[in-house]
């Protein structure tokens, strides 16, 4: 199959490192100004090795069998730019944070060739073509539509050690996931600390988890079904010096996915009236560390 990678950050480039790696043709897809510097050659380091792949790069999306979107939810709507022929691509595999980006992308591109997925790990670029994965772990979960279609790939992505798991209903998906992140870039970038020190610390902990009640009964509401001990439990074993890309984004004076992440549990409690408290005040601290970064020079 041929893959093109829009979205050139640590997730996108840890899965075409890893495509590519495995044997499939892979375009990474970048911006314009970065097309002649953009290296032939991805690099990325993870705990299931080191590995470089050739790739193909290009500053508009190729025909291809799949195209993975990975680009931040804040740069989704300009990076729609580089499909200047939607018809040349067959599937759409968005990989974002938040729940309301697959309505957006079926409203473009039909709701047949949308499969949502979700991924969870610490990836990271640190420089064009060059990638790090930090987490033991690195799990993609798909919408079960997506298995037909993505089979021998992701066959090839769980050999190299990938977790890969097929969930039925789309609400559960996407709110799966959504029941772990929030908490944790919220609580991580509101404290500027990583996931060991909220777990350690009582008022970050407390926070937290109740934060972690409050998106679950918004995700219930929306139709997903959620535990909100397995949630805490799961977080419990994070590891410990594990941190967002919220808070990387605020540390480096780059705009979060805050309304991405947090809007969909603001906005559905609102829908539902559900009273979130704890959100709401992890959202007012983390809006005031960016408010104070954009004070401090880049």
């Amino acid at each position: 199959m041929k893959h093109a990678i829009l979205g050139a950050g640590g997730v996108g480039g840890t899965i075409g490192t890893c495509i590519a790696h495995a044997g499939e043709p892979v375009t990474m897809v970048v911006r314009p100004e970065s097309l002649a510097q953009y290296p032939k050659t991805l690099h990325l380091e993870s705990p299931y090795g080191k590995f470089e792949a050739p790739v193909s790069v290009a500053a508009q999306v190729p025909p291809v069998d799949v195209l993975w979107f990975t680009v931040k939810a804040t740069q989704m709507e300009s990076a729609l730019s580089a499909i200047s022929n939607p018809s040349d691509v067959g599937a759409i595999v968005p990989l974002l944070n938040g729940t309301e980006h697959v309505a957006r992308l079926r409203q473009r591109f039909g709701a047949g060739r949308v499969h949502p997925g979700t991924i969870a790990g610490e990836f990271e670029r640190v420089s064009p073509g060059n990638f790090v994965h930090r987490t033991p772990f690195a799990r993609l979960n798909l919408l079960s539509t997506a298995q037909t279609l993505l089979g021998a790939t992701l066959d090839r992505l769980q050999k190299i050690g990938f977790e890969c798991r097929f969930i039925d209903d789309e609400p559960t998906l996407l709110w799966g996931k959504l029941v772990f992140l929030a908490p944790f870039a919220l609580a991580t970038t509101a404290a500027n600390s990583p996931v060991g020190v909220i777990l350690s610390d009582p008022h970050w902990r407390s926070l937290g988890e109740a934060c972690v009640r409050e998106t679950c009964a918004v995700g219930i509401s929306e139709g997903a079904k959620l535990n909100a001990d397995k949630v805490l439990a799961g977080i419990a074993g994070m590891p410990a010096g594990m941190r967002s890309s919220m808070q990387k984004d605020v540390d480096r004076h780059n705009p979060p996915e805050l309304d991405a992440i947090a809007g969909p549990i603001l906005r559905g409690a609102d829908r539902h009236g559900i009273a979130v408290p704890a959100t709401r005040k992890l959202v007012a601290a983390v809006e005031q560390r960016l408010a104070q970064s954009q004070k401090l020079p880049a």
